[in-house]
């Protein structure tokens, strides 16, 4: 977190990273300019509440306020903290929701949770009707209500609705640890039942299965032809040529990334952030950062032979390869891929395979696991679920593991 001395030149001339950040202000300890990955930049106060708690207080937009009116704001603000007071007590107890998720929690939720966007969001876009209402009058029956009218009139299903209400909760819940509203209004409110979300588990018929590697290796091919015909057309013309692409070795990404998501069952987001450093060859397995995983935990994935020998190739083929190197990088940019929708649906329908999403091949890593007697525990840790009822889902593929365990009691 870097400190400086804020000016109007340093608040213009702060980038926006990849995730939010501060800039302290060496003037005046707790005033700080937070910077989102969006670019918003925020005047705030970094401060401990009358309870030893950390807690952030939002001054407002820096294209709103001076920075001498920001760090003047702040001055005051510490100065009630100093002498005893806390300067949000008296509107504490009538606090809007709007007010709690904009000023308090929203800062908050951004700088430390990796899906802090998104959180606020879902909040904004669901529960923004609210923003007006003092916490403390957002009862149970209030949720109860708003779920009835979404599911009745928009159809949302249980398991959306669930989504929406646990992110609303979780920040009740925060407000009431950090002493912004004495008791939690939500704390009896029960999730639905899912019954209505419960989709049938999606994974690869061997057939399908057949068709899809069949059509990898007829895109591979194609490639090759069209980089040849490309180079002849350029030899022609006396300009120069692409390299070739060596025996051996895949003629763009989209192969290997399938391959490994079929093998690992990582998530798409996590497979393309992962890094040539997070790679242990020797150990044949694949460290996970915590940074880019779904639950915010680290977590190392055995790589079977299929997909130690694609890394392999892959890593043999790839250029100036160090740690901080993309394993995938868009060979147009070489930053992160965004995604590989287009190529991965036009590969669905050359292999004549539909409503088969990219997150499917987790499912079908699971299903196959289980199908081949491996224990829902060890499917648990090798997808990273943080509970084991997550993986229940895939009970079912295996209902001759039952049969197994009645029968014991034959003998």
């Amino acid at each position: 977190m870097p400190k400086k001395k804020l000016t109007l030149t340093v608040v213009q001339d702060a980038e926006p990273a990849e995730k939010l950040y501060w800039i302290r202000d060496t003037l005046v300890n707790g005033f700080i300019l937070s910077v989102s990955y969006g670019g918003k930049k925020t005047y705030c106060v970094d401060y401990r509440r009358l309870n030893g708690k950390r807690a952030t207080y939002k001054i407002g937009d820096a294209t709103r306020y001076t920075v001498a009116e920001a760090r003047e704001a702040a001055q005051k603000f510490l100065a009630s903290i100093e002498r005893g007071e806390d300067p949000t007590a008296p509107s504490n107890s009538a606090i809007t929701l709007g007010d709690f998720i904009n000023g308090i929690y929203e800062p908050w939720v951004l700088e430390h949770r990796k899906s802090g966007k998104l959180t606020v969001t879902m909040i904004k876009s669901s529960f923004g009707y609210l923003f007006d209402t003092p916490m403390d009058n957002i009862t149970v029956a209030t949720i109860e209500q708003w779920r009835m009218k979404k599911k009745k009139d928009n159809g949302i299903k249980s398991s959306s609705l669930n989504r929406m209400v646990t992110a609303l909760k979780a920040s009740v819940s925060w407000a009431v640890k950090r002493g912004v509203i004495e008791n939690n209004p939500l704390a009896k409110l029960e999730p639905l039942s899912e019954r209505d979300s419960n989709k049938k588990t999606r994974y690869l018929t061997e057939d399908e299965r057949a068709r899809l590697m069949a059509a990898l290796d007829e895109r591979e091919k194609e490639i090759r032809v069209k980089r040849e015909n490309h180079n002849e057309w350029l030899k022609e013309r006396g300009l120069e040529t692409l390299p070739s692409i060596k025996a051996g070795g895949f003629a763009d990404h989209l192969k290997p990334i399938v391959i490994l998501a079929l093998s690992t069952g990582i998530r798409r987001n996590s497979l393309l952030s992962l890094e040539w450093g997070d790679v242990n060859f020797a150990e044949r397995t694949l460290f996970v950062r915590a940074d880019v995983e779904k639950t915010e935990k680290e977590r190392y994935v055995p790589l079977n032979k299929l997909a130690f020998e694609t890394l392999s190739r892959w890593h043999e083929q790839s250029k100036r390869v160090v740690p901080r190197n993309l394993v995938f990088p868009s060979p147009k940019t070489g930053k992160k891929l965004d995604n590989c929708n287009s190529s991965w649906e036009t590969l669905l329908k050359r292999a004549g395979i539909e409503n088969f999403r990219w997150h499917d091949m987790r499912h079908d890593f699971a299903s196959q696991l289980v199908m081949r007697g491996v224990d829902l525990n060890t499917v648990r840790e090798l997808l990273g679920h943080s509970d084991l009822k997550m993986t229940l889902r895939y009970a079912h593929l295996a209902p001759e593991n039952k049969m197994k365990a009645v029968e014991m009691l034959d003998h």
